[in-house]
């Protein structure tokens, strides 16, 4: 179900005017996205009734994972809502993952939000909760919908960023910046098979192809990890003297390609993109430390999961297959836009 144009117009009126006092004063650009998000949604709660939402995220440890356990629970509190936010032990554990989903299961929730390691670990705890009734929607990167089929098991929302699209726009805007004369590149993905890492990594790599005066010369596993993407990058500086830019999976690891090159006293003319704007990021692009970085609203996402899983537990039938999040990319140019981003 969608709302008109000035259906949206009016969601984001009321959202400024209502969600703007419980974030402060709220970017205007964070009330466009929570307002594009509920435009897919149809008649959006107005109060959560107490419902008990389960949200198994990948990890704690990751300032981007904070960040989302922030806005979840700034949420819960403004919509009436108990939300428990749990993770695995350590990033890349496929099995405590799956672990952690199957003792949510047993708890009663509501509804349960899952950001799956990989597209396959998941299953058998989506079956268990399958077999309990309780309402899943994944959230970020797929569960492999033809696996879980095939299991005998279903998914009931999708919430979504084109993660495709969030290594395109970096790797546009480092073309751009490059210019006619082009030069070498490298990319650091994330955990290779992460459906998230793949698609980033497919979206700057099909921009470099179709570039035309461009050559990648490096695509390495950094795994998430800041010392991993360090080490990379000194190798990679010192194999390729005349590196033009890098493209990072995420903004930690494009935080530690920064230093590695200052490091090794390459830093100069080289371009340093990442993705997910964490505040860290947010700083090195004012500073010149980034390029830029692509990111979409947390707090819209948060908002919209909440919303989806709500309308989920209550037995709604007017929801899409899947809820797309807007995304962008900050840069120095656009950095003044972002004041107040959640």
């Amino acid at each position: 179900m969608k709302r008109s144009a000035g259906g949206v117009f009016l969601a984001l009126v009321f959202l400024l005017s209502v969600w703007g006092s419980a974030f402060g004063e709220m970017n205007p650009m964070v009330a466009e996205s929570i307002a594009t998000i509920e435009s897919q949604l149809g008649q959006i709660p107005s109060d959560g009734g107490g419902k008990r939402i389960g949200v198994l995220v990948i990890t704690l440890s990751n300032p981007y994972w904070t960040e989302m356990k922030k806005r979840y629970e700034e949420w819960a509190s403004e919509m009436n809502v108990s939300v428990e936010i749990l993770a695995a032990p350590t990033e890349g554990d496929l099995k405590s993952q799956l672990e952690t989903l199957e003792t949510m299961v047993v708890k009663g929730y509501d509804a349960i939000i899952v950001t799956p390691m990989d597209p396959f670990n998941l299953i058998p705890g989506v079956l268990k909760a399958n077999g309990k009734g309780i309402p899943v929607i994944c959230s970020g990167p797929a569960i492999d919908a033809k696996a879980l089929k095939d299991a005998g098991g279903r998914l009931d929302g999708w919430i979504s960023a084109t993660f495709l699209d969030q290594g395109r726009l970096a790797a546009e805007d480092m073309v751009k910046k490059m210019g006619a004369e082009g030069g070498k590149v490298a990319i650091i993905e994330g955990i290779p098979g992460a459906g998230q890492s793949e698609a980033r990594k497919k979206g700057a790599g099909d921009v470099f192809a179709s570039a035309g005066n461009v050559e990648v010369v490096s695509v390495q596993p950094g795994k998430w990890d800041r010392n991993l993407a360090f080490d990379i990058t000194t190798n990679l500086v010192k194999a390729v003297p005349d590196l033009r830019g890098i493209y990072c999976a995420n903004d930690v690891m494009a935080l530690a390609a920064a230093d590695a090159l200052e490091t090794s006293g390459k830093r100069e003319g080289v371009l340093i993109y990442g993705t997910d704007f964490i505040p860290e990021a947010r700083t090195a692009i004012r500073e010149g430390k980034l390029q830029g970085s692509t990111t979409f609203s947390q707090a819209a996402w948060t908002r919209g999961a909440i919303v989806f899983a709500l309308k989920l537990a209550g037995r709604a039938t007017d929801l899409p297959e899947r809820l797309a999040i807007p995304i962008m990319l900050a840069t120095a140019g656009n950095i003044g836009n972002f004041e107040g981003w959640k």
